[in-house]
């Protein structure tokens, strides 16, 4: 069997802000660089030093919203007035020529990604603790606390989410987080 006779992976890794999944998820690539990160399109407009097609897609509202009325993505979401999203044709041909993905995104998408790819591997990155969640999120001195508590009361609601994930691996230590994460790929992929 070649390559492109077997269909890729779609690993999705998932979780609360500020625990560490984007950390996790470079590590992990940067170790098994047959995986290939997804680029998600967006609507921000693009931060210093980022690369259309190699950060995101930039686009437009209209074209995004064109984009969903099409039915062209594979999952979406509003955030602080931007639209985030993943599309559906570029996945779907990555995967059926074999390539194993890796999606970095918030729980309602991978949820949103379960319903359409049946055998999408949804991983979910846990906290330690919620007081460990805390402490991380004011150590980044990046928002009030009035929005510190916004997004712990938002993690509590993703937490119960959680058991609909195919995998979860605490971020407690993160070598062991992604050792834990990598058996998870091996795993999988020998399946």
């Amino acid at each position: 069997m070649t390559k492109t006779d077997k269909k890729g992976h779609l690993f999705v890794i998932s979780g609360p802000s500020g625990v560490g999944k984007g950390t996790l998820l470079s590590a992990l690539l940067k170790n098994h660089p047959d995986i290939k990160l997804s680029i998600s399109a967006t609507t921000r407009k693009p931060r210093p030093g980022e690369i259309h097609g190699v950060n995101y897609f930039f686009t437009t509202v209209d074209d995004f919203k064109a984009l969903i009325q099409k039915n062209e993505l594979l999952e979406w979401a509003e955030f602080a007035g931007n639209f985030y999203g993943t599309y559906q044709k570029t996945v779907q041909e990555s995967l059926d020529n074999g390539h194993d993905l890796a999606l970095e995104i918030d729980v309602q998408g991978a949820l949103q990604v379960k319903n359409k790819i049946k055998d999408a591997i949804l991983i979910f990155i846990l906290p330690p603790s919620m007081e460990e969640l805390k402490a991380r999120l004011e150590g980044r001195n990046t928002e009030t606390q009035e929005a510190i508590a916004k997004r712990l009361s938002i993690v509590e609601n993703e937490l119960k989410h959680a058991e609909l994930f195919n995998y979860k691996v605490i971020n407690n230590e993160f070598d062991t987080a992604l050792k834990e994460l990598e058996n998870i790929i091996i795993a999988e992929r020998g399946k």
